[in-house]
């Protein structure tokens, strides 16, 4: 039996979280991540009993195979690229900690699929931490993403007895560091392969996930906070504004979402003869299937098919040191005023004879309990 928590030596956790992955580019894999991710009120506001079988009854048995085949298309010998460096920068983000506090223990949990938040947080439970960082690896707040992320936190934390205390990182989508390992990151990859000419009409398209408008316009926002990150981020290279684009990928069903659209924007500066694309997804760091099938493989068709000439994808920010460093400076701001060592042998060894001397007396009845 584990001694009371107050007997042992408390810990910092940081919960490092992202969306999830099937287990396996199969149509069962990924016919069971779909209903799991597709099933959250968060994720689709529709009534839940319309939406049950528009779920059940057309998307799960027609989406499922499609998504497998793309899945297939991205994987990696290691397993799924999202996993695989989400993981990584959970384990950068460990060692990191290591050399300067001693009382953090860092791990990865996906909203959907494994490793799950459940699992992630009774681990922590029974490492006892008794302070619990949620860094979401959403740089931009949406209620989608990382409100439904805080939902499941919040849902394990009903019930535990002794909860931790708790703080959230709501967003870090202008934070210096940031912006700062984007610019690097797309900075690196023009000195291996060229900076574009944008004097000649070259353009940087910086893509981010979309939203059905409706969020907008009931309070999300996550639309403003991509606005910015994308300004910034041209700021920081200093490029014009007419030298990028921000726009919206991912657009799912028939009501209206963000806008521009990724995919009619790719259209529309074929059409125009445009030289060169780069292109990159801030808002992603790490790469996954809408970066690597969706902007890579598929953004590159619809830009050739249209008359475009070079198109070049940027690889996310993924394992790179100096996001990692971001990632530690965004925690350290949120995690301020908290033990940076663990509890000594000397404190618990007193709280140990305090605790005794406490029993001994309601033994006696000379303390009441």
């Amino acid at each position: 039996m584990n001694p009371s928590p107050h007997l042992r030596s408390s810990r910092t956790g940081i919960l490092v979280i992202n969306l999830g992955t099937p287990e396996a580019p199969t149509r069962l894999a990924v016919r069971t991540y779909l209903k799991q991710f597709l099933s959250d009120p968060r994720v689709v506001e529709i009534p839940r009993l319309v939406w049950w079988f528009i779920l059940h009854g057309i998307i799960l048995p027609i989406r499922s195979g499609a998504s497998a085949k793309k899945y297939a298309s991205i994987w990696l010998q290691e397993g799924s690229p999202l996993l695989i460096y989400s993981k990584a920068q959970a384990n950068g983000l460990q060692a990191r900690f290591s050399k300067t506090n001693a009382s953090v223990i860092v791990d990865l949990g996906m909203r959907y699929g494994k490793p799950s938040i459940p699992e992630v947080l009774e681990r922590f439970r029974q490492e006892n931490v008794q302070r619990l960082l949620v860094l979401p690896l959403y740089p931009q707040y949406s209620a989608t993403t990382s409100a439904s992320s805080f939902d499941e936190v919040f849902d394990v934390l009903k019930g535990w007895r002794n909860q931790p205390e708790l703080r959230l990182v709501k967003h870090y989508h202008d934070h210096p560091r940031y912006i700062d390992a984007l610019r690097q990151n797309i900075e690196a990859y023009w000195i291996q392969n060229g900076r574009p000419d944008f004097a000649k009409g070259a353009k940087l398209v910086m893509s981010f996930h979309g939203l059905p408008k409706r969020n907008l316009m009931q309070g999300d926002p996550y639309h403003c906070e991509c606005l910015k990150t994308g300004r910034l981020l041209g700021e920081a290279l200093g490029l014009e504004p007419n030298d990028y684009r921000i726009t919206f990928q991912s657009r799912f069903g028939r009501a209206e979402w963000l806008k521009p659209y990724t995919a009619l924007m790719l259209e529309d500066l074929g059409k125009d003869i445009c030289p060169h694309i780069d292109i990159v997804c801030p808002g992603f760091p790490a790469d996954c299937l809408e970066t690597l099938e969706e902007i890579a493989m598929e953004g590159q068709e619809i830009f050739h098919e249209h008359g475009g000439a070079d198109y070049r994808y940027i690889p996310c920010l993924n394992d790179d040191p100096v996001f990692i460093s971001a990632l530690e400076e965004v925690a350290k701001e949120h995690m301020h005023g908290w033990p940076t060592i663990p509890d000594s042998e000397a404190e618990l060894a007193l709280r140990e004879r305090r605790a005794n001397e406490v029993s001994a007396k309601i033994a006696t009845g000379k303390q009441a309990p």
